[in-house]
């Protein structure tokens, strides 16, 4: 029987060969008609035998192109057209939906086969790509995603690349940022002084030889621009951390091949599917210790930042510097966002002498992304380059709601009806720069999907950046508690609308009472939440400051929980800073710059800087990190053992409280007595995961109406140790536990939660 059928598609389809893949099965089925671009959609009109439509629709749903993501079809019948073939149209734009908007692609396996043919036309070109791989997001500037509508627009193509660009039959067929080397955008190397130096193989040839020589070279890849040396060099790396006045924390290496990571890592099934995908993220591994690269690649950890040559510029620099292995991290100081135009060339110059550049413009700066894995899954520790910009689903109605996350690893998100878009990671919102690129993001973001915000949500705390950028609008504002935020961005990753608990550990984030939360116990949804449990307050000596240095948070914790011999104890840990103590004695008796703090964020701290694992941080977590780093360490005796602690009402009996005093007082015991530390730090982590355990217990006893399903959310369940173990400890008690899956625990998905909350809050 013969049919005339509507589907419209939407989802993942831009930018990813959907087109093409659509006119190929029509071919093979017979069929006649359109297909369509649109701004939110894929239209496709397709007339032919009942049994062949079907055929097409079931290959649609079973084997899409390997970069697409169906996420609706609706297929309708309609009124024969009598068209005489199957055709691709021209785009339009229009559409009430999110427009979903093709991520970058790593480079696939069939262009890294052309780049290595001498006898290829593409042979040795940086710029290959085809519809598998390649700048998407990055060289956006409108929508919907065709050529002109990118900063592919100012190279046309050559006849070649224009023959292969319309041939059904050739997987470049509508490849928007097709080129090759007649056509596309060329490489320049450039002095410091901006003198062209080489060009184009030439120029790579030379980076290559400049790497290896132990230079520091600046290179324009995919989103911005990387500082790359070679890896296995201790002083230029010692050098680029004087440069970058980054003195701790780690760098991201680049390897040349899948063999490589394995020989310098220990590299799981999971972690390799993730390393060797599409979006090629950064995959935090556990280092070799025969692996013969210098520890000043990640101070103080047993972890390496691993990722594979994403672009064929990457893999053409590595062949050429004749190394396996080269540090390749964003070329931004400490503070500022990622270089991405010619402009900052001026900035450069003070980490780099040479520039590898190119003409073609990228409208959107990014990140790469930097993931963890455990148990089989996989954490989002910067979520960026890959995997931005994809909607999320909520039944909430976010329409026309702005949410503009936190002060640390700064996302936004926006809403239009009932899908959210939320940006890549930004940074810290610490400097008049970063400020800068988190308006220019949010305004491009704002004019793709078509929307202008009528409400925006933002943080309770009164001094995050975010409150000031408000003050110059005239939207309505919805002010969101830090860890109800947190709360509900695990409920929206998992797709959850009923209350549940919430296990928060978090760094810091502003309370209702006026005090610093961060180790919370909530339960409720979007709606609205009751906090249950926390951690005991202790003084923060300083705020901010003790935050940067852990020490003055162990001082702050002593002289709290020991009012006469905390002070000597203080001296005995911390001798060289005995000035300070008797100074920080008078702000905590007067109630000077001392704010209360419960967080687990600040309790790892001290604990790290009472065993002196870590007494400054020079990045953020840095104490908390290098401490938790501990248990990757083997440990060959079996441990049980955990250290005391009470759970007991606050002074209102309204809330639990849990009391780790008698814990800090053994670990003090056992560090005056020369315990092994990491048989300290293992029981230190242990009795964190039985109190928690305990408490959850306690609070389901006393509320035996509430749900036993709890979410885990904030920046402390980075700590895999912990994550994984609390997770398994709870199923075991009868809760069924959710962890996040699209987006960061971190502040990173922030914004995710209150975006959802201000929908409810609103007006």
């Amino acid at each position: 029987m013969y049919k005339a059928l509507e589907i419209i598609v939407t989802g993942k389809i831009q930018g990813v060969g959907f087109r093409p893949f659509i006119y190929s099965l029509a071919q093979k089925y017979n069929l006649t008609g359109t297909v369509q671009n649109n701004v939110d959609r894929v239209t496709i009109i397709a007339e032919g035998e009942e049994s062949d439509l079907q055929s097409m629709l079931d290959e649609i749903k079973r084997k899409p192109p390997n970069l697409a993501k169906i996420n609706d079809m609706l297929i309708n019948q309609v009124p024969n057209g009598n068209y005489k073939e199957f055709s691709i149209v021209g785009s339009v734009v229009k559409g009430d939906s999110l427009p979903w908007i093709a991520a970058d692609a790593a480079i696939c396996e069939k262009c890294l086969e052309e780049i290595t043919d001498n006898a290829n036309r593409r042979f040795h070109y940086p710029f290959t790509n085809c519809t598998q791989c390649g700048p998407r997001y990055t060289i956006i500037k409108n929508l919907p995603y065709d050529r002109p509508q990118t900063s592919m627009h100012e190279f046309p193509m050559c006849p070649a690349c224009k023959e292969e660009y319309q041939d059904q039959s050739n997987r470049r067929h509508h490849a928007q940022p097709i080129c090759c080397p007649e056509c596309g955008p060329t490489i320049t190397l450039q002095n410091h002084r901006g003198e062209i130096v080489a060009q184009n193989n030439k120029a790579i040839n030379n980076v290559g030889r400049l790497i290896k020589q132990g230079n520091i070279v600046a290179i324009k890849g995919l989103g911005g621009y990387h500082l790359a040396c070679n890896a296995y060099n201790w002083c230029v790396v010692e050098l680029l951390r004087q440069k970058k006045k980054r003195p701790q924390k780690p760098f991201a290496i680049m390897v040349k091949s899948l063999q490589v990571a394995k020989k310098i890592c220990f590299v799981n099934d999971r972690e390799e599917e993730i390393l060797t995908s599409p979006e090629m993220p950064i995959v935090v591994l556990k280092r070799r210790k025969e692996c013969g690269l210098p520890e000043n690649l990640s101070p103080g950890l047993s972890t390496l930042g691993v990722m594979l040559p994403y672009t064929p510029l990457h893999h053409l620099i590595i062949e050429e510097s004749d190394l396996d292995c080269l540090v390749m991290t964003s070329a931004n100081p400490s503070g500022f966002p990622i270089p991405y135009t010619d402009e900052f060339h001026e900035h450069l110059r003070e980490m780099s002498v040479y520039f590898l550049t190119h003409n073609r413009k990228i409208y959107q700066p990014i990140d790469d992304s930097v993931v963890q894995c455990y148990e089989n899954k996989y954490l989002f520790l910067r979520r960026a380059r890959g995997y931005v910009p994809e909607p999320i689903q909520t039944k909430a109605n976010v329409d026309r709601i702005l949410a503009y996350g936190g002060n640390q690893k700064n996302t936004f998100a926006i809403g239009k009806r009932n899908q959210i878009m939320m940006s890549p990671h930004i940074g810290d919102l610490e400097s008049e720069e970063m400020k800068d690129s988190f308006l220019k993001q949010l305004q491009h973001f704002k004019e793709w999907m078509g929307v202008e915000e009528e409400y925006i949500a933002i943080d309770k705390h009164p001094l995050y950046e975010a409150n000031a950028m408000v003050n110059f609008t005239d939207k309505k504002k919805v002010f969101v508690q830090h860890h109800h935020a947190h709360h509900v961005s695990c409920m929206v990753d998992n797709g959850l609308e009923e209350p549940c608990f919430g296990i928060i550990l978090d760094g810091t984030g502003y309370g209702d009472d006026g005090h610093i939360w961060g180790f919370e116990f909530l339960y409720g949804n979007a709606q609205s939440f009751k906090r249950l449990g926390h951690l005991q307050y202790t003084p923060l000596p300083g705020g901010e400051k003790a935050v940067r240095e852990p020490w003055r948070n162990a001082v702050g914790m002593l002289l709290h929980y020991w009012p006469h011999d905390g002070k000597e104890i203080a001296i005995k840990l911390f001798p060289e800073k005995s000035k300070e103590i008797e100074l920080i004695e008078k702000m905590i008796a007067n109630q000077i710059n001392t704010p209360l703090a419960g967080t687990c964020g600040r309790l790892f701290d001290a604990v790290s800087a009472i065993l002196g694992v870590c007494f400054i941080s020079t990045y953020e977590g840095e104490a908390a990190i290098k401490l938790s780093d501990y248990m990757n360490l083997q440990y060959d005796e079996i441990l049980d053992e955990i250290y005391d602690y009470q759970i007991k009402m606050d002074d209102n009996q309204q809330q639990q409280l849990l009391d780790l005093s008698q814990m800090i007082e053994q670990i003090l015991q056992e560090r005056f007595s020369h315990e092994p530390l990491i048989k300290m730090i293992r029981k230190f982590h242990h009795t964190i995961l039985a109190s928690i355990v305990e408490m959850l217990l306690t609070l389901v006893k006393n509320n035996p109406d509430f749900h036993k399903k709890v979410v885990l959310s904030g920046g402390s369940f980075q700590n895999v140790f912990l994550a994984a173990k609390l997770q398994k400890r709870l199923q075991d008690e009868g809760f069924t536990v959710y962890t996040h899956q699209q987006v960061p625990c971190h502040d990173g998905g922030l914004s995710l939660g209150q975006i959802v909350i201000a929908s409810y809050l609103k007006d």
